[in-house]
């Protein structure tokens, strides 16, 4: 035995399969991410043309359905909606191109106007600071001539020799190097937009055979699984990027137009970028609104149009913002504003300018994995805007960190939607069962246990005072207390411990709601508590005990009031007051004969 007991001493430890397997899984989670931001990086010059042809199919594939219904054949539909598409976009793009380089030509024009604005804004500032601004300027330009004056000398030391002034003149260019020179900058761009227009073809023309590959690759026993996940993301997603297309391109063509008649040079121009800026989260519509109150700065003489530029900014940005979009496509997309922002600068960080046109719709994407793939499932809880812990659990988990005033407010919120019943089964006492559940297996100590048992005691006090936050025709207040008569008295006993007390105070609340005459008996030893309730000689008693824990005892106690108080009906409330009340009418008899 003692050999026995020495091996298994010094045997070494080691970890249960179930931990092994579950670290193993994140870290190869975390592996898997890592390779896939370091492909995405990688990759972008392939996955950025594949992303926008994929979004551009979202915004198409109506429109080919269209002329389809129509008895157009598919690649002749896919053709006419991409030459369309592509014609309006190179229009625009050359629109915007020639007023952009008109801005460019005209801008040493707007010098004298902008010294002038710069002069009576100086003008207007008077005052020490300005003054003290001014002598740090004087200051930093004598210490600049200074040291240029000795570095100069350091470099000459012979008076009065200055060196010789070296120009080197590059020879003329010809033809083909001018051509080149022109035509360089816009090679990535051209290129970019050739793989763009090749890959939505195919995706347009093969969207049922790249969607059959797609359930094949899952496999057939994910059928059902893939199934729901593609139909959701296909008109989650597309439903989407088609009405934020249509709301950006409304908001642009609405900004250049009152740009237009405020008399803002190009407004072509600044309608098509706040349409393409107001993509990106946030910084966008502000960006575009600045670019054409810059113009406005230079451009006029007074501050009347950079006012109503202003305005207009306010007006396009309130209105389809807090209304239109709501109205169109609900008040939110399912991605928590954080993680829109952090979305915009992770992507634009990996894509660049056109990773922060698709930040959103991207993230959306990841969302959807996150719900359908068991890995991924931390995407949807840190990226998505739906609750991640229950009324209850937050609630308890705001009383765990000392918070009574949050778990306030968590109640004040739940009440403005439901009655205060449910408010109590659902919310109040299953946290109460978390609480009892941690303070057994010795998790949180005795001081956090009275602040929780406080804080809730405080909080039903409140509720019971305040009579607007109990609804009068609650269905508890008309299913009456069981056998309890009107006029009848009515008993609530605690099971074991405070916990069991604090759920009689909720039932005793409830049944007085409802028009009985309910006591209830504070937490003591059985035997004191069996007495206290035989002096009282009540109709009902009603024993509140909190599952798991207080199950034994409660038994225990329900036993000792069958035979100590016969003629009385005794009920046991175990499970939610609401559930318990409403059930109690029809089982009262064979409760009574526990």
């Amino acid at each position: 035995m003692v050999g026995l007991y020495s091996a298994s001493m010094d045997a070494p430890r080691t970890l249960p399969p179930s931990r092994d397997v579950s670290a193993a899984s994140r870290l190869l989670t975390l592996v898997g991410i890592v390779v896939v931001v370091a492909g995405l990086y990688f990759g972008r010059r392939v996955l950025i043309p594949l992303a926008l042809a994929v979004v551009l199919a979202f915004l198409l594939t109506p429109i080919v359905g269209l002329l389809e219904k129509l008895h157009l054949s598919r690649v002749a539909s896919v053709l006419v909606v991409l030459v369309l598409a592509f014609a309006l976009f190179g229009g625009i793009g050359w629109g915007v191109t020639n007023q952009l380089m008109e801005i460019l030509v005209h801008l040493p024009d707007y010098r004298v106007n902008i010294h002038n604005k710069i002069e009576a804004i100086r003008a207007g500032t008077s005052g020490g600071l300005s003054k003290a601004t001014a002598t740090v300027d004087v200051l930093n330009k004598e210490l600049s001539a200074a040291a240029d004056t000795a570095a100069k000398k350091k470099l000459n030391p012979k008076e009065g020799k200055e060196p010789i002034p070296v120009q080197v003149a590059a020879p003329p260019h010809n033809v083909a190097e001018y051509l080149r020179d022109a035509v360089g900058p816009l090679t990535g761009i051209l290129e970019t937009l050739g793989i763009v227009v090749i890959f939505t073809l195919f995706i347009l023309v093969k969207r049922e055979d790249l969607r059959n590959r797609f359930f094949r690759l899952a496999g057939s026993r994910q059928l059902s699984v893939m199934t729901q996940a593609l139909d959701e993301a296909s008109d989650r997603l597309g439903r989407y990027l088609l009405l934020q297309f249509l709301v950006n391109a409304s908001y642009g063509f609405l900004f250049g137009l009152g740009v237009y008649f405020i008399g803002i040079p190009h407004p072509l121009l600044w309608g098509v970028l706040a349409s393409l800026l107001r993509f990106v989260p946030y910084i966008g519509t502000p960006v575009a609104a600045a670019f054409p109150m810059g113009l406005a700065l230079a451009v006029f003489p007074g501050w009347s149009q950079l006012a109503f530029t202003f305005a207009l900014f306010l007006l396009l940005e309130l209105t389809i913002a807090n209304l239109v979009e709501p109205w169109l496509y609900g008040s939110h997309t399912g991605v928590s504003s954080l993680a829109i922002l952090v979305a915009a600068i992770f992507w634009g960080a990996l894509w660049g300018p056109v990773g922060l046109l698709l930040s959103t719709p991207l993230t959306v994407c990841l969302i959807l994995m996150g719900r359908y793939v068991p890995q991924l499932n931390f995407l949807e809880i840190v990226l998505g805007d739906e609750p991640v812990l229950s009324p209850q659990a937050h609630f308890y988990q705001r009383l765990l960190a000392l918070d009574d005033e949050e778990a306030r407010d968590i109640a004040e919120r739940y009440l403005k939607e439901k009655p205060i019943g449910e408010f109590y089964d659902s919310v109040l006492i299953p946290a109460l069962s978390l609480a009892e559940t941690d303070r057994h297996m010795n998790v949180i100590d005795e001081i956090k246990t009275k602040f929780i048992y406080q804080s809730t005691r405080e909080l039903i006090e409140e509720l019971y005072e305040d009579s607007a936050s109990l609804e009068p025709d609650h269905p508890l207040g008309q299913s009456g207390a069981g056998h309890a008569q009107p006029g009848s008295m009515v008993v609530c006993i605690p099971a074991r411990d405070e916990a069991d007390e604090i759920v009689g105070i909720m039932a005793m609340q409830l049944l007085r709601r409802a028009g009985q005459n309910v006591n209830t008996l504070p937490i003591g030893s059985v035997s004191t508590m069996v007495e206290k309730a035989e002096q009282l000689h009540p109709d009902v008693i009603c024993i509140s005990a909190l599952p798991p824990f207080a199950s034994v005892q409660a038994r225990s106690l329900c036993k000792q009031l069958r035979r100590r108080c016969r003629d009385t009906k005794i009920f046991l409330a175990c499970g939610g007051i609401q559930v318990a009340s409403q059930k109690r009418k029809r089982e009262s008899d064979r409760v009574a004969r526990i």
